[in-house]
């Protein structure tokens, strides 16, 4: 198994269990047992109703690409090859989650292109770890959208 070096991933304060689900190649995001809503990026109280309660919740793994771009500065001084293209992914079940694209390039990215889970062997200072990553859905039952967060826009 090919293991690929990472900048360090953030731990700590629900992270931790964010990354051992990823070790069990589980994508899983924290709902609020008050308003039921997913909290993602992962905070100390629900942003919606300010409750501390959290339930973690298996996530289909499937979305859509939001948005993508592509970093030719190296912000991480020799860690990635350059150019690396990062994806913005609108789950199934809402959140919006920031990634890198498996098996895919800027060049063949599009909005709404449908998009599935799955994970990629890594390590940091901290030691091995699961990242997700998201690669294109050849089997999705739906067509990509014309533009996936429409809904959002006023």
């Amino acid at each position: 198994m090919v293991v690929h070096k990472r900048p360090d991933r953030t731990l700590g304060h629900g992270n931790d269990t964010f990354w051992a689900w990823c070790d069990r190649q589980e994508l899983r995001l924290p709902r609020c047992t008050g308003c039921h809503t997913l909290a993602w990026p992962i905070e100390a109280a629900c942003t919606t109703c300010g409750g501390e309660g959290f339930a973690w919740e298996r996530l289909s793994g499937r979305g859509a690409i939001a948005s993508w771009c592509t970093f030719e500065r190296d912000y991480y001084q020799g860690q990635f090859p350059m150019p690396w293209d990062c994806i913005l992914v609108e789950l199934e079940e809402g959140p919006l989650f920031i990634a890198n694209p498996a098996g895919m390039t800027g060049q063949g990215m599009r909005l709404g292109l449908p998009v599935r889970l799955a994970f990629l062997g890594c390590e940091d200072e901290a030691g091995p770890f699961n990242l997700p990553v998201f690669e294109t859905d050849e089997r999705a039952d739906r067509p990509a959208r014309s533009h996936p967060t429409e809904e959002l826009i006023p």
